[in-house]
């Protein structure tokens, strides 16, 4: 290869990195190194399951016994597709008495302050049921 030639594949190289780099900002989280689950009040929930429709997500979680909606926070941040919820902990749940079949809480979008149909997606970790 020819050093001129040479010196504008290196020079095309460094401009496509640049141009790469500079988006980052609307790069997905998996490709921009931002963690999927966001910083906000309690611990990360790890659910069993998840569902969104109708405007609406519900969340399937372990439970000890007394889980109740107000123990868990949906933190939503804006992403450049639509929102993202993270559920997360805010009071333990102390009982003694586990629950097969775990607990079922749903948010509505406008609970969460997402106008009706933001695509939306769910961060937290997911955890079978155990047993």
């Amino acid at each position: 290869m020819s050093p001129q030639r040479k010196s504008v594949g290196l020079i095309g190289a460094g401009l496509a990195g640049a141009l790469v780099l500079s988006g980052c900002a609307g790069l997905p989280d998996w490709l921009s190194g931002r963690s999927a689950v966001e910083d906000g009040p309690g611990v990360v929930e790890p659910i069993r399951a998840a569902a969104v429709g109708q405007d609406m997500v519900l969340f399937w979680i372990s439970s000890n016994g007394c889980t109740e909606k107000s123990d868990l926070v949906p933190v939503v941040r804006e992403t450049y597709d639509g929102a993202r919820v993270t559920l997360r902990r805010v009071r333990d749940d102390r009982c003694a008495n586990p629950s097969d079949d775990g607990v079922e809480l749903r948010w509505s979008f406008e609970e969460m302050g997402l106008a009706p149909g933001t695509r939306l997606q769910v961060a937290n970790p997911y955890r079978p049921a155990q047993g």
